[in-house]
Formats: C-alpha cells, structure tokens, sequence
C-alpha cells in the first residue's frame, strides 16, 4: 500500500533527513536572495509573447477563417496563447511566484485566468490542498481527482471499470473537472442544505464559468462578423488542444512509476524536512529543452515545483542541478523521462486499476504505482540507500538498509 513511513522507505535516518531539510533550506534562501532584474525581464516577456500569439491568433481567426489553412493556423496559435496563460502565466503568477514584485498586474491577489474556475476556488484546492498534503491518500483530492483509481489504497468499486473512460472525458474537459473540484453544483441552489461557504463556492463557480463561455463561445464569434461559426469551431479546438497538455503535464508530474504514494500516518506531525523528503518522492520530471520548459510552465520541474512552490519558474532549471547533486549524495531516485513514457505509465496505470485487485499479479507494496516500505521486508540487507535499493530489487538482489 501507500508509504506510511517515510524515513524507513527512504533508507534514511531521522537525522539525514533534517540536514537534507537544511540543505534545501538553503537552496531556497539563495535563490530568494539573487530574485531581481533578470526573473522580472523574463516574466514580462512571457506576457508579452502570450498576448502577441493571442492578438495574431485573433486576427487570423477575424479575417481569414473561412480558408481551412487560415483555420488551422489560428487555432494552433490560439491553442499555444491560451496553454502559455494557462501554465506559465496563471499557475504561476497564483502561487504567489511574483508577488515579490508587487506589481498588481501579476500579483497572486489579482489574477484571474483563462479558465472556467475561479482562480479563488483554484487556490484553496490546489496551493493548500494538494500542495500542503501531495500524494496523501484522503487528503489529496488530486489522487485521482475523486473520479479515478490510481493507487490501491482506494479500494476497487464496480465504477472503476471505467477508469479509461472517464480519464478521456477528464483529459478532453480538464479545465472543467479543475474548476469544478472541491465544487458541488447543487450548492448554489436557495434550498440546498450547504453552508454559507460553500454556497459562495458554487455561485462563484457558476459566475466564472458563464462569463468563460460568454467570452469564448459567444462574444468572440459574433465580433468575428462572417467567420463567427469557424471562430467557434478554432475556439473549442484550441481550448480542447490546452485541456488535453495540460492534463498530459499533471498527470506526467503524478503518475508515472516512482512518483509515491502517502499514507496520512504522519501528517499532522510532519517536519519541514519530511515533507520535502515527501515532494521529492511523490513527484516526477519531464525531459526535455527550452520550449518543453515554457510550454509547461516549467512543470517539466515538478520535483523543483513541488519543493518550492513559490518560487519563480524560470529558476527551477537551475535548481534541478542542486537538487540533483543532493540525490545522488543522498542515494534518493531522481525520477524523470521523457513526456511520452511518463503519460504512458500514468494511462497504464490507469487502466490496470480498473481491475480488481485479485487481477493484478504484483502485490499491493511492490507495484509501480503504487510501492511502500514493505517491499523491502522479506529481503535480507546490506548498506546503501534507496536509489541503490530500488535498483538492487529490480535485479532481484538483497534488500538494503540505511
């Protein structure tokens, strides 16, 4: 099942995870010190870049549309504009990564993105939620997103037959299932039973969501005069193109083999420490160069991400390097691969789940999803630590103890 116990699985003492708490300690407090000129010049050219691709994309979609070439152009375009928003600019800018700044045009407090959730309502499932308690099983709504089996501490239901399914409407309408998460509709109704708070949440939802249909189905088809229908038909194809990356990043960053599983054993008593030790065990990278960094949101970094959240992104190349050199010092697995695998492993993951248990052939600690301290028990131990463990059993050799 799930990691109960962080130290054990990691093969490292109590001790070695507190001085690697104050070495990314102090990775962090060197980064927040050089903050500065370079990080504003970056963040404003990415502004920029974005609303010249969504100006572009616009006036193709405005003049041109009815020509099939034209179409695909402006949807392509606007598919880039509205990922760069979505990733690089609102994820971001929400964490509170430039709010050093104090600039009010990019400030946590003030931004409100391109999506059908409220950015509030974003803040509070995802900054506290999932960041505060990543990859904990009943305290992360993000481990399946409360649709999905991907670990076997949720025990198998008849509803989970259709994991594939419902993944595919997840990854076709992602902005909807984030939007609506931590949302229930039928709270906004006069006579539901929900609090006061949550009736806020729903309305808010709903306010956000006609406003977004308004503006990308309705406003900007009428304003393109004759193209209006092929303006449409650009819109639905660009926001489905940003819905299914930006699921195919998340899930890269969650799911695939060696991202772990948590137990809520020792949340209420974590250090800072354990939960970085956490981050770096339940998250995974992406390979890949400059335009992959961009177009994720630097989320290719989700282990740097995960660590420091507020961070700017455009530092996370760096600090991977740092990062790195502590888990090859630490003997920690430093889980990263190219996108295609990583989505690979999370729909396989996907669809062995949607069997019940008794189908599967690897046992509840040993499976790659979904992998505990207890997969080291029954093996007899030599020194080392958890990379070279986890490398060890694979070869089918001895356990290893810290």
């Amino acid at each position: 099942m799930a990691i109960s116990d962080v130290h054990e699985y990691a093969h490292l003492t109590p001790e070695q995870v507190e001085e690697l708490g104050r070495e990314l300690d102090s990775i962090r407090a060197e980064v927040v010190a050089s903050r500065g000129e370079r990080d504003n010049r970056y963040i404003h050219s990415v502004i920029r870049l974005q609303r010249t691709f969504e100006l572009s994309a616009r006036t193709l979609l405005y003049f041109g549309a009815r020509n099939r070439t034209v179409w695909v152009l402006g949807a392509g375009i606007l598919s880039v504009a509205k990922i760069l928003e979505n990733m690089e600019l609102g994820h971001n800018v929400m964490h509170g990564q430039w709010d050093w700044m104090n600039d009010p045009e990019i400030h946590s407090t003030t931004w409100e993105w391109d999506m059908v959730g409220s950015s509030a309502d974003w803040k509070r499932t995802h900054n506290h939620q999932h960041h505060k308690y990543t990859n904990i099983v009943g305290l992360d709504d993000d481990v399946g997103f409360g649709v999905l089996r991907v670990t076997r501490d949720v025990p198998w239901e008849p509803k989970y037959a259709a994991n594939l399914l419902v993944n595919t409407a997840l990854m076709m309408g992602f902005e909807w299932g984030i939007g609506m998460q931590g949302v229930t509709l039928t709270d906004a109704l006069p006579n539901s039973d929900a609090t006061p708070g949550e009736r806020r949440h729903a309305r808010a939802f709903l306010r956000k969501a006609a406003k977004q249909i308004l503006k990308d189905y309705i406003l900007f088809p009428v304003l393109a005069g004759p193209s209006g229908r092929q303006t449409l038909t650009a819109t639905l194809a660009a926001n489905l193109i940003r819905n299914v990356w930006t699921n195919a990043v998340i899930f890269c960053g969650h799911f695939p083999d060696g991202a772990e599983k948590f137990t809520r054993e020792d949340a209420a008593t974590e250090t800072q420490a354990e939960w970085y030790l956490r981050q770096m065990l339940g998250s995974a990278n992406i390979d890949g160069g400059p335009i992959m960094n961009l177009m994720s949101g630097n989320l290719s970094y989700q282990i740097e991400h995960h660590m420091f959240p507020d961070l700017p992104s455009n530092r996370y190349s760096e600090i991977s390097l740092k990062v790195r050199e502590l888990c090859e010092r630490y003997d920690l697995p430093y889980v990263t691969g190219p996108l295609w695998r990583q989505y690979l492993q999370s729909w396989r993951t996907i669809a062995r789940l949607s069997l019940p248990d008794r189908f599967l052939r690897r046992t509840a600690d040993d499976a790659p999803e979904t992998r505990s301290e207890k997969m080291f028990a029954s093996m007899p131990t030599v020194s080392g630590g958890l990379a070279t463990a986890l490398a060890t059993i694979r070869r089918g050799g001895a356990r290893l103890t810290a």
